[in-house]
């Protein structure tokens, strides 16, 4: 343990009934970009909030670089913490909001004006130092509160749903902008958020939390191509979920009587046997929608579904179709690899086939479904 840089050991957290952090173990890696990443109420805030000192847990321990930070307050713990509104001190102009916990720290006057003249070039801001906050755009005081935190350089950066007060577009720049800064400090940055496309775009590892519990730790392709639950999987981008019993094991492969559907052939990664029921995630992407049966070169008669077109949303660089198979409602994904116009148009209505590969689903058992 004493290896590992910041290390959550068995740690539960309880609000009278109501069991917030149950159990959790995890590591965090020295300068990673890490995200705690679940809906509302996982406990994934708590978990942040016991890392930076304002919540103690009921039982477990938590070690940065090998030292027992458990029961310190939080000001003898180098992390701090970057929150959704900012907080920054509206009297004070920039320069002197991030200079504030440097002269808190009884720094020499001239080292503090070569961290803060060092960290407003780095967030390029130089020009604007003394402008006060309210002069400042969304994105502008986000900046700002990334720069007091990072000023003094800590151990670990907790940003609890930093973006979440943006707009669309200015969230997608600051994505940027964030990965950006960490890239240029090296700090372990342990990031919150209940937006999969953040944690996707950021992260070097995710820990998917649901119900106070871990579902999956991985790195963002893993999570998203191998869910290791149905949560996961729902989660984490759109999916199609059918259900259904493994009547058949062939080699690497399963055939899957279902619900609704044909008999449907997976990739039987799990090694699951005859007789078991199995949850089969298929994500939009995978599946191909057409006017005629696929040829035999790919894979016709295999997973392949006359279908009928129920609706279109046309979102620019692909369209999103859902569509019924025999009852099953289905969504995927076209994109447009070419001039749209060209192509032959499936409308509402239009019947026609939806098919993908038997290695493009996704299995988790019964007891995940």
């Amino acid at each position: 343990m004493k290896d590992d840089f910041l290390v959550f050991d068995h740690v539960t957290k309880r609000f009278g009934a109501l069991t917030a952090v149950n159990d959790v173990s995890l590591t965090v890696n020295r300068g990673e970009f890490f995200s705690l990443l679940g809906p509302s109420g996982c406990g994934k805030t708590t978990l942040l909030r016991m890392l930076g000192g304002f919540e103690r847990p009921d039982s477990g321990r938590i070690y940065l670089e090998g030292k027992d930070i458990t029961d310190l307050p939080p000001n003898r713990r180098r992390v701090h913490t970057v929150f959704q509104n900012y907080a920054l001190f509206p009297t004070m102009t920039i320069w002197d909001n991030i200079a504030f916990s440097l002269k808190l720290a009884h720094m020499d006057g001239k080292e503090i004006e070569e961290k803060v003249e060092e960290i407003l070039e780095m967030i390029q801001m130089s020009d604007q130092a003394w402008k006060y906050p309210s002069q400042l755009s969304g994105g502008q005081k986000q900046r700002v509160a990334i720069a007091r935190a990072l000023v003094d350089r800590p151990q670990v950066l907790l940003l609890d749903e930093p973006l979440a007060a943006l707009d669309l577009k200015l969230r997608q720049h600051m994505l940027l902008e964030l990965d950006t800064i960490h890239d240029q400090v090296g700090i372990t940055f342990l990031y919150v958020t209940h937006d999969q496309g953040e944690a996707m775009s950021l992260s070097d590892r995710i820990a998917v939390i649901n119900r106070g519990k871990i579902e999956q730790l991985d790195g963002p392709a893993k999570i998203y191509e191998a869910p290791a639950s149905r949560f996961v999987a729902s989660f984490i981008g759109d999916t199609n979920f059918i259900s259904g019993e493994i009547v058949s094991v062939e080699g690497d492969y399963c055939f899957i009587k279902t619900d609704g559907f044909a008999q449907i052939k997976a990739f039987n990664d799990k090694n699951l046997a005859t007789g078991q029921r199995v949850g089969l995630s298929v994500r939009p992407e995978k599946i191909r929608v057409t006017l005629s049966p696929p040829p035999p070169e790919k894979g016709a008669a295999i997973n392949v579904f006359p279908s009928t077109v129920k609706d279109i949303v046309y979102q620019g660089v692909y369209t999103k179709y859902w569509l019924d198979a025999n009852g099953v409602r289905i969504s995927a994904l076209k994109p447009h690899s070419r001039f749209l116009l060209d192509q032959e148009a499936i409308t509402w209505n239009d019947k026609v086939f939806v098919w993908w590969h038997p290695d493009d689903g996704y299995m988790v058992e019964e007891d995940d479904v």
